[in-house]
C-alpha cells in the first residue's frame, strides 16, 4: 500500500487547523429502503423439480451471502478458464482500470492545494537605460541586473471550498471504483450467458440433426411404399417438404452458434478468427441448486450501480459547498525572498538581499447574480442525482423480483415441456406403428412428427432458460464483489481511503 508523504500530512493538518467548518451540506448516505421483500406474494422456498438434467429444484436461501466467484457454482472448468481469460484480456476492463487510476491521480493533485505553493525564479539581464529617467542631461548607460528569488504563496481554506473540491473528487473516484466493479460483473455475466447460449444452440443443433435423420428415414419408407403402390406421390412430396423445412431451420441455428462464438471471442479479448471454439453443451454445466438471496436491506450496499450512483450524489453534494465557498472571501498570504544586484560579484552579499511579505483578501462584490445562480444549479444537480439514485434502487429491486419469479416459472415451464415431450414422443411412436400397419393416414403421422420437432426444441430452450435466469439473479444481487479480493478492484485501498486512514492517524 502506498503512503502519502509526511509533508502532505503536515500541510493538510495546518490547513484544517487554520480553517473553519466547510460550508455546504455534509453528505449522508441515503436511507436504506424499508421494504422487507422483493415480490408482492410470498416467494416459495424452492422451485419445482423434474427428474431430468437441469431439472433439479433450486432452493432460495434468503439472508445468505453470494460467493465472489459465483460462476464456479456452474461446475465447469471450461467456463472458469474463459472467465479468467476474459477478466485478463477484455479491453473495457483495462479502460475502466485506467479511468480509476486517473481519478486517483486527480485526488492526489487536489491534495497539493493544502501545501504552500513555492516557485523559484532566476534572471540575468543586460539593458541600456535612458539617462532622462534620472535627470535632465544625464547620459544613458548600460547595466546588468542579476536576480534570484523564491516566491511562496498560500491560500487559507477558511470556508472549505478546497476541502469540498477534494471531497467531490474522492466521491468521483469511488464512483469509478464501482463502475469498474460493474464492468467486472457485466463481463462475467455476459461470458456465462454466452456460454449457456452456445451450449443451448449446440443442443438444439444436435436435436435438429436427430430429427433430420428421423425424417430422412421416414422419407425412405414413404418412397419405397410409393414405388410399390402403397403410398401416393403426394405423400412422398409432403415428406420431402417436411424434411426440407426441418433442414431449413439448421442454417439459422448454425448462425446463432457462430454469433455466440464470435461474441465469446470478443469477450475473451480475441479476434473471431483467432479464438478456439468452445465445445460445450448444457450437460457440461451444473445447475446451481442453492441460491443465496441477499436481504432487501443489504441490496443497496451490494449493487455496484447503486453504489456508483450514491457516489455521484456525494459529488453533487460537495459541489454545493464549492459553489457556496466561491461566494465568500478568500485569504491569501504571499512572500518572496532572494538577491538582486547590478554586479555578479556582489550578488550574494548581504546588501543584495531582498524580500517581501503580503496578505490579501478577495471578496466577490458584484457578479451579476452568476455565483448565486451557480449555487442554485448545484442544488438542482444534487436533487437530480438523488432522483436518479432512487430510480436506480427501484430498478435493482425490480431486477431481483423479475428474476425470482422467472426462476420459479422456468422450473414449471421445464416440467411442462418435459411432460409435453414425453407425450408427443409417445404419440409419435404409436402413430408410426399405426401407420406401419395402415391404421392411420399419412396426415396423422405428419402432424405427430411436427409436434415432436417443436416440443424437442422447446424443451432444450426451457432448460437453457433456467441457467440464464440463474445468471441474471446473481447479476441482480451484485455479483458478490465484496467477497472477492482481486488486484485492482475495490479490495485494494483507493487514494481516498488511504487519505481517510491518514487523517484518522
Amino acid at each position: 500500500m502506498r503512503e502519502f508523504a509526511p509533508s502532505t500530512h503536515l500541510a493538510l493538518a495546518i490547513s484544517l487547523a487554520l480553517s473553519g467548518c466547510a460550508v455546504g451540506p455534509n453528505f449522508k448516505s441515503a436511507t436504506r429502503p424499508a421494504t422487507v421483500g422483493y415480490v408482492g406474494e410470498a416467494t416459495p422456498a424452492e422451485t419445482a423439480a423434474t427428474d431430468v438434467p437441469a431439472g433439479a429444484a433450486q432452493h432460495f436461501q434468503f439472508g445468505r451471502d453470494l460467493s465472489g466467484q459465483w460462476w464456479t457454482l456452474f461446475g465447469s472448468p471450461k467456463l472458469d478458464a474463459l472467465i479468467k481469460e476474459a477478466m485478463t484480456n477484455y479491453p473495457d476492463i483495462a479502460a475502466q482500470q485506467a479511468a480509476l487510476r486517473a481519478a486517483g491521480e486527480n485526488v492526489r493533485a487536489e491534495m497539493g492545494v493544502f501545501s504552500p505553493q513555492i516557485q523559484g525564479t532566476g534572471n540575468a539581464s543586460r539593458v541600456k537605460e535612458s539617462g532622462a529617467s534620472i535627470g535632465p542631461g544625464f547620459p544613458g548607460f548600460i547595466t546588468n541586473i542579476f536576480q534570484a528569488t523564491v516566491n511562496v504563496s498560500y491560500t487559507f481554506d477558511v470556508f472549505g471550498g478546497e476541502r469540498r473540491t477534494l471531497e467531490g473528487l474522492q466521491a468521483l473516484e469511488q464512483a469509478q471504483n464501482f463502475r469498474l466493479e460493474a464492468s467486472y460483473l457485466t463481463l462475467t455475466s455476459n461470458v456465462v450467458s454466452t456460454v449457456i447460449q452456445l451450449a443451448s444452440v449446440a443442443d438444439q443443433i444436435a436435436a435438429t440433426r436427430e430429427i433430420i435423420a428421423l425424417e430422412t428415414n421416414e422419407l425412405g419408407i414413404v418412397t419405397r411404399r410409393s414405388a410399390l403402390g402403397g403410398q401416393s406421390r403426394a405423400d412422398v412430396l409432403q415428406q420431402e417438404s417436411n424434411l426440407a423445412l426441418v433442414r431449413a431451420t439448421l442454417p439459422a441455428l448454425e448462425q446463432q452458434r457462430a454469433a455466440a462464438e464470435h461474441q465469446l471471442a470478443t469477450l475473451t479479448g480475441h479476434f473471431p478468427n483467432d479464438a478456439t471454439p468452445a465445445e460445450i453443451t448444457l450437460s457440461d454445466l451444473m445447475l446451481p441448486q442453492e441460491l443465496p438471496i441477499s436481504l432487501p436491506s443489504s441490496l443497496v450496499a451490494q449493487r455496484p450501480d447503486i453504489k456508483a450512483q450514491e457516489a455521484q450524489m456525494h459529488q453533487a453534494s460537495a459541489a454545493i459547498g464549492i459553489a457556496t465557498a466561491n461566494m465568500l472571501p478568500q485569504f491569501t498570504l504571499t512572500g518572496s525572498v532572494g538577491n538582486e544586484s547590478l554586479l555578479f560579484r556582489s550578488w550574494f552579499q548581504p546588501s543584495a538581499a531582498v524580500w517581501s511579505l503580503a496578505a490579501g483578501i478577495t471578496q466577490p462584490i458584484f457578479e451579476g447574480g452568476a455565483l448565486r445562480a451557480k449555487r442554485r444549479a448545484a442544488i438542482d444537480m444534487y436533487d437530480q442525482a438523488g432522483a436518479q439514485y432512487r430510480l436506480t434502487v427501484l430498478k435493482a429491486f425490480q431486477n431481483v423480483a423479475d428474476t425470482l419469479t422467472a426462476l420459479d416459472h422456468d422450473a414449471q415451464a421445464l416440467k411442462a415441456e418435459y411432460d409435453a415431450l414425453n407425450a408427443v414422443k409417445a404419440s409419435l411412436d404409436l402413430t408410426q406403428k399405426q401407420y406401419a400397419v395402415g391404421s392411420v393416414n399419412y396426415t396423422s403421422l405428419l402432424t405427430a412428427q411436427q409436434a415432436y420437432q417443436q416440443s424437442r426444441l422447446a424443451y432444450v430452450q426451457a432448460a437453457a432458460s433456467r441457467y440464464i435466469d440463474t445468471v441474471t439473479l446473481f447479476q441482480a444481487l451484485g455479483g458478490g464483489w465484496w467477497n472477492r479480493r482481486d488486484p485492482g478492484t475495490l479490495q485494494e485501498a483507493s487514494p481516498s481511503q488511504r487519505l481517510a486512514e491518514a487523517q484518522e492517524k
